[in-house]
């Protein structure tokens, strides 16, 4: 479906889902340490939610088997969490949904666990949160698609990223994936219009090396298929009259 305008309530419910799923973003990267298994942090995720009262979106999605995706180095998007165990100065990206009253919020943030002394991963985390920003700050009502994901080419193209083609953002809502695709690289003159009250995923995913990727065994993880490490983050937006609303953070 295409996402819809949303009236007060279902935005209001969605504020409350996003800040939750916030604070267990939040949660997460203050509790990642070198040694934990990336099943560690599920768990983590899956009781702090429970505390909190929502309902985790991705759990049973298409057959997805946990509550949060969780992506080491190398994996882009859509990692499953397991026996992996995390080392110091990996990049884990953490994607986490959560759905109140039946309205999913969508976000992603990634964390070096740990130190590295690579300033290059560093930059990479780095440069991706802000190219996530430069997006959020070009929309708006009436906005094509194309000025937001321009903003993002811009800023990954900078360091000479690769940037991810095959994996974009998306509306959010009423489910958790739904119309427009919501491209990382294009045209400012290209897309949709947005309007007020549209509610959107914007997700850059930068690699240092090549932009292609490729699906694991597993039929799930999305890597990049060099083996180049990549972060990957993530906020739900409500479009308005003179900008937008970051719905997913505290």
């Amino acid at each position: 479906m295409y996402t819809k305008v949303k009236t007060a309530h279902e935005i209001e419910s969605m504020r409350r889902a996003g800040k939750q799923l916030a604070t267990v973003l939040q949660y997460l990267k203050s509790e990642i340490q070198p040694g934990m298994t990336t099943k560690d942090l599920a768990i983590l995720a899956r009781n702090k939610l429970k505390t909190l009262g929502g309902k985790p979106s991705f759990l049973g999605y298409y057959g997805f088997p946990d509550v949060i995706c969780i992506s080491v180095n190398q994996e882009i998007v859509h990692g499953i969490p397991g026996d992996r165990v995390i080392n110091n100065g990996d990049i884990v990206s953490l994607d986490f949904g959560v759905t109140i009253d039946d309205m999913v919020t969508d976000s992603a943030i990634s964390v070096v666990a740990g130190t590295t002394e690579d300033q290059s991963i560093n930059r990479l985390v780095s440069v991706t949160e802000e190219a996530l920003m430069a997006g959020i700050k070009k929309a708006k009502d009436g906005v094509r698609v194309g000025e937001i994901s321009s903003a993002i080419e811009a800023v990954l193209n900078k360091q000479h990223y690769g940037v991810v083609r095959e994996l974009v953002g998306h509306g959010v809502g009423h489910q958790l994936h739904e119309e427009p695709n919501i491209p990382n690289y294009g045209k400012s003159s290209d897309g949709p219009v947005l309007r007020s009250g549209m509610t959107i995923a914007i997700e850059p995913m930068a690699t240092l090396g090549s932009h292609q990727v490729t699906t694991k065994n597993d039929g799930w993880t999305v890597e990049s298929k060099d083996s180049s490490m990549s972060p990957h983050f993530e906020h739900t937006i409500l479009i308005t009259d003179n900008g937008s609303e970051i719905l997913t953070k505290i």
